[in-house]
């Protein structure tokens, strides 16, 4: 029995964790922590933590973390630079699953994403357009940024220099090299992510479409569950299913 701590229970994310967890005999959710509870006090009684709170939070989870040895599981997306070394930085002392994702299905996204930018090569347009609902707070999504990121590898490009985000006004022609971002936000979308390779001619489009967070809380659980027999370092969901 792996005992977990959820923090931002109070969330969405953190009660779609909390139902799922109840529906597996081998998790136990021994805390449920937010805003204002005494998070350091609760570790003790855990063996992973699993987060979803906001990103100007985590490297301080991440450090209670490390100071109590315990597994840590981040689903908070909207990190800068900096957080970003901070996780890697602790992840040298316990494990980390860092994911901007922990859909099955996004996650194979990742994967026919790169494979279909190697197969096509450098002739087709990329474009990633996402939707999430209303009350989102980071734009990309992280899944979105993922995408990007992988496009980018795959081409031999920068994130920060060849990634366009939105357009407007006289912007010219699109160039060869850019990868271009779209963000919608509306109504009570989960998450919608479609990366687009356009040629003269023809287009593929690779798309996927959650309608609930149990996909994310059930891949979460899942990576905990992984996480709790690995060695210190730095893992995300590619790792825990086996995709590397």
């Amino acid at each position: 029995m792996i005992r977990l701590l959820i923090n931002g229970a109070k969330g969405r994310m953190g009660q779609s964790l909390i139902s799922c967890a109840a529906e597996d005999p081998e998790l136990t959710v021994s805390a449920q922590i937010d805003e204002g509870d005494d998070f350091s006090s609760a570790l003790a009684g855990c063996d992973a933590v699993i987060d979803f709170t906001h990103a100007p939070a985590t490297a301080a989870v991440a450090d209670a973390c490390v100071a109590a040895g315990k597994v840590l599981v981040i689903g908070t997306t909207g990190h800068s630079d900096g957080d970003r070394s901070r996780i890697s930085a602790c992840s040298q002392k316990i494990p980390i699953v860092f994911a901007p994702n922990f859909s099955v299905g996004v996650n194979t996204l990742f994967w026919l994403t790169q494979k279909a930018a190697e197969i096509l090569g450098p002739d087709f347009d990329l474009e990633v357009v996402e939707m999430h609902h209303r009350l989102k707070k980071d734009s990309p999504s992280g899944t979105a940024r993922r995408l990007a990121e992988i496009l980018a590898e795959v081409r031999h490009l920068s994130y920060g220099k060849d990634v366009v985000h939105g357009r407007k006004g006289m912007v010219g022609e699109r160039t060869r090299t850019e990868i271009g971002m779209h963000a919608i936000r509306g109504g009570d979308v989960v998450g919608d992510h479609t990366v687009i390779f356009a040629n003269t001619g023809e287009r593929l489009e690779l798309s996927h479409k959650a309608s609930s967070r149990e996909t994310f809380a059930k891949g979460a659980l899942r990576a905990a569950k992984w996480a709790a027999s690995k060695p210190a370092g730095l893992y995300d969901m590619q790792d825990v299913l086996g995709l590397r």
